[in-house]
């Protein structure tokens, strides 16, 4: 049982440890952030820092999630903006290949009429 334990308190040791220093969160009692529950002596006060650390971890995922739900949010609003530009730029593409086909057939039938050349009477 105590081996799980201080497994448990390992883990939790090195994803916050990682997650401080991702943070740069200082080491000091009263700023938020991971303590070493292993130097803390007395069953409660070691369960009490586990929980601040816990605590601590999920606020900390929380606000990731929050900040990676805004993120995808802004990014689906920029895709849905891209795919209306896109749209009007399709449509402005097929408006110009239409007029350009327009001058091509006009130019073409001014190039099929030849002028009829007269032939001087001959008398």
């Amino acid at each position: 049982m105590h081996k799980i334990a201080a497994l448990c308190v390992g883990l939790i040791l090195a994803v916050g440890l990682d997650v401080v220093r991702a943070q740069g969160v200082a080491w000091a009692q009263d700023i938020a952030g991971t303590e070493d529950c292993t130097k803390t002596s007395g069953l409660d006060k070691r369960t009490g820092c586990l929980q601040a650390n816990v605590n601590f971890l999920q606020q900390l995922v929380t606000k990731n999630a929050l900040d990676a739900r805004q993120r995808l949010n802004a990014a689906g609003s920029e895709i849905a903006a891209l795919k209306h530009e896109i749209v009007a730029l399709k449509s402005t593409v097929a408006s110009l290949q239409a007029n350009v086909e327009q001058l091509q057939a006009a130019q073409k039938a001014a190039g099929d009429k030849k002028p009829e050349i007269k032939k001087p009477d001959a008398k």
